[in-house]
């Protein structure tokens, strides 16, 4: 007779156990997502009105006025879905806004990838961006871009001289017969995010830190031409490591 109780109970506890299961999963919704990315320097707002105007000092102490900003983030998943790749550009205001439909709700793990890994970086495939010229030469490898941050600063004599902050593959051209290359892409993971009804989620870009964190960026010394520089690459994706982070969610 208590076997045969014991045995009942199994059974009333299995049961059980997969009706909860299944009354968990139904209730699950899918909801929409938008990721909307701000832009910052240091917490002072930017946007395009501020550009071509010297307002903004980095770390090193140079006055810097910014003349465009547009850069590429990829493998942007959260929860199940993923968007290939998007151009954000600030100065035209394009691409700052990306949407997600039909996302499970709950705790959903947000990540992307700052320019593309060496496996999306393949050369000529995207034709968007080679409409804009977002093109890497093909004697640095070709493949694309992760970012044009191109700007004006006041030298050591005070003067106006130019910046072209461009972030790409990392290329070694010591010998340019046989090229040698770095992915210097890197992955942002913002965490895991309590997705509801329509949830907007901001992600600050803190753009002076592409100029201090970990190295401080001298202009005088890196300015232009360093697309074909492969130390200064690695250093550029260094710093990137710091410039994304989560802001605001919510409704």
């Amino acid at each position: 007779m208590k076997k045969i109780i014991g045995f009942i109970f199994i059974i009333v506890i299995t049961f059980s156990g997969c009706k909860a299961e299944l009354n968990c999963c139904e209730n699950i919704k899918n909801v929409n997502v938008t990721l909307n990315f701000t832009h910052n320097w240091d917490g002072v707002p930017v946007t395009s009105s501020d550009f071509k105007i010297f307002k903004f000092i980095n770390k090193n102490g140079e006055l810097i006025s910014i003349e465009r900003l547009r850069y590429v983030v990829s493998n942007i998943n959260i929860g199940d879905l993923n968007n290939n790749y998007q151009l954000i550009n600030v100065g035209d205001n394009t691409g700052l806004e990306i949407e997600f439909n039909q996302v499970p709700s709950g705790n959903q793990q947000l990540k992307f990838t700052f320019g593309f890994s060496d496996t999306d970086n393949t050369d000529g495939i995207y034709k968007d961006l080679n409409s804009v010229n977002f093109n890497v030469p093909e004697m640095l490898g070709g493949g694309y871009h992760y970012m044009q941050f191109d700007g004006k600063y006041l030298d050591t004599n005070n003067q106006e001289s130019g910046f072209n902050y461009h972030a790409i593959r990392a290329v070694d051209r010591t010998d340019p017969n046989i090229l040698k290359f770095e992915d210097t892409s890197f992955e942002v993971d913002l965490g895991a995010i309590d997705l509801k009804e329509n949830t907007t989620i901001e992600i600050n870009v803190n753009l002076a830190e592409w100029f201090k964190n970990p190295n401080t960026w001298d202009l005088n010394q890196l300015n232009t031409v360093l697309m074909p520089n492969f130390e200064a690459q690695k250093l550029m994706s260094a710093n990137g490591k710091s410039v994304f982070s989560l802001g605001k969610v919510g409704s």
